[in-house]
């Protein structure tokens, strides 16, 4: 295996040479001008020498009972399985994911772990389970004895704590006792909610989604560098690059390319989270809103490689591995 992982090195070149050649086409005057102000643009880049999505969805409304996520109207809604995310992961020498689960369904946790017995790219699930329903303690006791159960996710309605403080630290305090960790993916506003939890549990490992919903590059929203500033004080915190592309107003499928148009976002973070504490998420398929898969990873790659050798690694899956705790799966 790790010879395997290392060779990929050289796929992960041959990817970023192409994606280079695409956006050379549409680099703005501007962009050109910092290319060639780096003495060192046109040689290789080191790359990482492995990379673990750490937020894929998959499902199956073609199940007999169907899916409550996503909904019917949309482009989401058809079969999304791990072999349709390996065809588009593998060339680029992207070999493991984490899932995380939107279907608010108990059962669905488990569907997830069975897929996850059959396929070995799936180094972990991110749960959906709600603190206020009732059987919550028993069902992340019983998903806990699974090592690819990494913890769950709160969205909107649950990550403003105030409401149900004292359940949800409550919550917290146990995934906290059975070292599982927290994804919180909720508005700009509710950052600070993210500082109380943290604070109130120091010992859980809480993981933000979605940059912290910042809003396009070009037009932030307003409270968001604030917010994650004082979120990122918070050493139990880690944020997930994820739904970049996503951000941007675009027609579907036509966000920017260039990294430049993502360095109001991505350096904040850097600055603020520095190499330890950002990781890369896809949000495939619902990624594709924005760009396709090869874009949406293209663009932080050649960021993070720019950032060093450590730095990448770092990002592409050891930061990834220190705040979900995954384990490698042999064959």
């Amino acid at each position: 295996m790790p010879n395997t992982r290392i060779d990929r090195r050289s796929l992960l070149r041959s990817a970023g040479a192409a994606a280079a050649a695409v956006c050379t086409t549409s680099l703005l005057p501007r962009d050109l001008a910092r290319a060639a102000a780096q003495p060192d643009a046109a040689q290789p880049v080191a790359t990482p020498t492995r990379v673990v999505d750490t937020h894929t969805h998959f499902y199956d409304p073609t199940r007999p009972q169907g899916v409550p996520w996503p909904p019917r109207d949309t482009p989401l809604y058809r079969k999304v399985m791990p072999a349709d995310w390996q065809a588009l992961a593998e060339p680029l020498g992207i070999d493991s994911t984490i899932v995380v689960e939107a279907s608010p369904w108990v059962e669905d946790n488990q569907w997830v772990l069975d897929l996850a017995a059959e396929d070995r790219s799936i180094v972990g699930l991110v749960g959906n389970l709600d603190p206020r329903q009732e059987g919550f303690s028993e069902h992340l006791n019983r998903f806990a004895k699974n090592p690819i159960f990494r913890g769950i996710r709160w969205r909107s309605d649950l990550v403003p704590i105030d409401r149900d403080a004292d359940l949800l630290i409550a919550a917290a305090k146990q995934l906290a006792d059975l070292d599982l960790e927290l994804d919180l993916n909720g508005p700009a506003d509710a950052l600070p909610s993210v500082s109380k939890l943290a604070d109130a549990v120091p010992a859980l490992r809480i993981v933000v989604n979605h940059l912290g919903a910042s809003g396009d590059p070009s037009s932030l929203n307003p409270q968001w560098l604030d917010q994650i500033t004082a979120v990122a004080r918070r050493p139990n915190v880690f944020m997930k690059v994820s739904a970049l592309v996503e951000q941007v107003r675009c027609e579907p499928g036509e966000a920017p390319r260039e990294v430049a148009y993502y360095l109001p976002i991505l350096d904040p973070l850097w600055d603020r989270f520095g190499e330890d504490r950002l990781i890369f998420g896809s949000n495939w398929p619902v990624s594709d809103r924005g760009a396709p898969y090869d874009v949406v990873f293209g663009i932080v790659r050649d960021y993070f490689v720019g950032k060093g050798d450590q730095a990448a690694e770092k990002y592409f899956w050891r930061n990834s591995q220190a705040a979900y705790r995954w384990q490698e799966r042999t064959a």
